[in-house]
């Protein structure tokens, strides 16, 4: 695949800066947009000796207030796909959750929708955020996943499910406009396996930070597309992908695709 530029927004997160060297080894070209200067350091150095070339660019997400706002970075950059990796990460309160991880997200999948250019959009999003019961899970999975979203997550998990169908219903008539929703289950910083479960999961589980940005990174260099649930497993990478492409799984599957491209189109 030729050399491609990729806008990574929330740069810093930990599965960014694992994403990022993965990105660069294929040539690629990585904008990667953090929030203070003094991370700038810490992207550089996940890329030394690499093919490609990542730029730096200090901008901070929660300032960004409308499509307008979200554009201006697109068009500074210029990128073929975008990447939202970034989230308030419960800090703030509710006001800020709402803010980045639902209200930025959703301005950059508007403006990126609308810029030819851009091909391709991958969100990481998380394995519980759906509307109804995934058809392959157990009444008990779903009871449990509810549990979670209602309790702990009650502020996260509408902001990110927003995201999640914004997404969704803004790609959904747009061939030209690649939509990735990648739902890992909890995640851990233990040392990448290669090896993962990806498509229709169970739906509780974990995976590392290093496999989700590994697959990440093979998605992004493939012609997937849709909603990918993802936990630790026994298939290598490259074939779990290629497997998901081949057989066309939807994790979407389930959810009410019309009610998003009402509420979001």
């Amino acid at each position: 695949m030729a050399s491609k530029r990729v806008l990574l927004l929330g740069g810093h997160g930990k599965v960014s800066l694992l994403l990022t060297p993965h990105l660069v080894s294929k040539s690629w070209h990585v904008t990667s947009v953090i929030r203070e200067a003094s991370q700038r350091d810490d992207i550089l150095a996940t890329v030394k000796d690499q093919p490609g070339k990542v730029e730096v660019l200090v901008s901070s997400i929660e300032e960004v207030k409308s499509k307008a706002d979200a554009q201006e970075v697109i068009d500074q950059s210029k990128p073929d796909y975008v990447v939202w990796s970034a989230g308030a990460g419960g800090k703030g309160g509710p006001e800020r959750t709402q803010t980045i991880d639902r209200n930025s997200c959703m301005y950059f999948i508007q403006a990126a929708a609308d810029t030819p250019s851009v091909t391709k959009f991958l969100l990481v999003s998380y394995l519980g955020s759906r509307r109804f019961k995934a058809p392959w899970w157990t009444t008990e999975e779903w009871k449990e996943t509810q549990e979670v979203n209602n309790g702990v997550l009650k502020n996260y998990y509408p902001a990110k499910l927003a995201s999640d169908e914004c997404l969704t219903a803004q790609t959904f008539d747009r061939a030209s406009l690649q939509a990735i929703v990648l739902r890992p289950g909890q995640l851990t910083d233990d040392p990448a396996t290669g090896k993962v479960s990806l498509g229709k999961t169970k739906a509780r589980g974990k995976v590392t930070r290093a496999d989700v940005a590994a697959v990440a990174a093979n998605l992004l260099d493939s012609e997937a597309k849709g909603w990918f649930d993802l936990l630790e497993g026994e298939e290598a990478i490259a074939d779990a992908v290629n497997r998901v492409i081949k057989d066309k799984v939807d994790c979407v599957d389930g959810e009410d695709v019309e009610g998003m491209i009402r509420d979001f189109s």
